[in-house]
């Protein structure tokens, strides 16, 4: 009879916890962990006078490793908080592969072919776009729409 009672001890604290291990991954499943949804980039008036003195700012990829997700971020206009664009970092007019290097000290990039390319010639984002928290933080948002 101890044994008996032993095993189903053993079966009942088993089974308890493949019950609660099962329910955890199923929770996971339902709500999986993804990246932010936003990137701070950091205060308006320090990034704005960045891009003001050196050009648009390129970022590298911020979900992958393939480079085909790479940013620039650009300013135009005097008001620190307006004129925020987003382009990705490859020519409009070429696929993701032909990523851009930006020329220093300036507003143009060098693509894949080697042509030289102003920032508004880059491909324009659909899931990407800036925003301005509070009038002082540039945010990037990853959100698709």
């Amino acid at each position: 009879m101890p044994i008996v009672g032993g095993i189903a001890g053993f079966a009942l604290l088993f089974g308890v916890t493949w019950i609660l291990a099962s329910t955890s991954t199923n929770n996971r499943r339902s709500r999986p962990e993804s990246i932010p949804q936003t990137f701070e980039i950091g205060k308006v008036t320090d990034i704005a006078k960045t891009v003001d003195e050196g050009g648009p700012i390129l970022y590298p990829d911020l979900r992958d490793a393939t480079g085909k997700r790479s940013i620039v971020i650009d300013h135009t206009g005097d008001n620190p908080a307006k004129g925020w664009q987003v382009y990705y970092a490859y020519p409009a007019d070429r696929p993701e592969t032909c990523l851009v290097e930006h020329i220093k000290q300036s507003r143009n990039f060098k693509d894949c072919e080697g042509r030289t390319l102003a920032v508004e010639e880059l491909k324009l984002p659909l899931d990407v776009r800036p925003i301005v928290e509070n009038l002082r933080t540039l945010l990037i948002d990853l959100r698709a729409g």
